[in-house]
């Protein structure tokens, strides 16, 4: 983490925070943002066969990735380290940042089970069998927008890379119109931070194969996803699917565009495609959308991640 920075915050979450009128209220709901692993946190993690992972590759792209296993392959060895069994297919765009020790990552741990979840955010080190991070910042976020799912059994082994472009086909452009979730990496000067959007069905817009755009519902006021696209445009995106276990992962940049009416928008152009079918894919079950998530098309002004 940048040690010149004053507190939890750097000046791209400052500028929108001041905007937007939540710096008190930023301050305050910062210091829950640590640097040690509690108990509850490990014990959490432990349970968990997925982790987000967010990096950028070795051309500078950032990307998000998700690595599964049986619970119990993140763990928490350490007050502030988290260490990761196995890692990703030779076809992710992350595989090599993953390997490299010093990669700035950012994680997300969440559970859709209970509505929980879990950001981890700090520098790489890789280790035999796999790697681990020394954590920069610990924190757990609230179950705003988390659909609720089961797991569901392991699907067979997976086909590998799917499909590769600089656009959205149109099956990938129905992934995304279907989506209740999906996970974005982003940067600053603080490192890597990966955390999660969700709604209803619909509430990410295909503008066309090569732009997106999604509300900034009502959040934490903390802006650590605003305020680093403020500072570096740079995002990936993940959109997994659940109930077959394939994934959508998209590289570009973001801006957000801010309404009259306080309302936000993050617009998304995209610059790389990959779906991936990864062998043993984790499968859940059809979701029960959050209470939190507002009507499809109705923004709420937004105090947001």
């Amino acid at each position: 983490m940048n040690t010149l920075m004053a507190g939890p915050y750097h000046q791209g979450s400052r500028t929108v925070q001041d905007r937007v009128g939540v710096r008190e209220l930023a301050d305050h709901v910062g210091r829950s943002i640590g640097v040690a692993i509690k108990d509850v946190a490990a014990e959490f993690l432990a349970r968990q066969p997925f982790l987000v992972v967010g990096a950028a590759d070795p051309e500078g792209r950032l990307w998000a990735s998700q690595l599964t296993g049986a619970p119990g392959f993140v763990r928490a060895d350490h007050a502030r380290r988290i260490t990761v069994t196995g890692g990703l297919p030779a076809e992710d765009p992350l595989t090599e940042a993953l390997a490299r020790t010093g990669t700035p990552v950012g994680t997300i741990a969440l559970d859709p089970r209970t509505r929980r979840r879990m950001r981890l955010n700090g520098t790489l080190e890789a280790v035999p069998g796999g790697f681990s991070v020394h954590a920069e910042q610990v924190f757990a976020n609230c179950p705003k927008y988390l659909q609720k799912r089961e797991p569901l059994e392991t699907a067979p082994e997976g086909a590998g890379v799917v499909r590769r472009g600089g656009a959205l086909e149109a099956g990938q452009v129905r992934t995304v119109r279907a989506a209740d979730t999906f996970f974005i990496a982003t940067t600053a000067v603080d490192g890597i931070d990966a955390s999660h959007r969700g709604g209803n069905p619909g509430f990410v817009e295909v503008r066309s194969a090569g732009e997106l755009a999604w509300p900034d519902y009502a959040g934490n006021a903390m802006f650590l996803t605003l305020g680093n696209l403020a500072a570096d445009p740079r995002a990936g995106l993940l959109f997994p699917d659940w109930e077959t276990g394939s994934v959508l992962q998209l590289s570009g940049r973001a801006r957000t565009e801010f309404g009259a009416d306080g309302e936000r928008t993050v617009v998304f152009a995209i610059e790389s495609v990959i779906e991936n079918v990864p062998a043993g894919r984790l499968r859940w079950s059809t979701p029960e959308y959050s209470p939190a998530n507002p009507p499809v098309g109705a923004h709420r002004g937004s105090t947001t991640r």
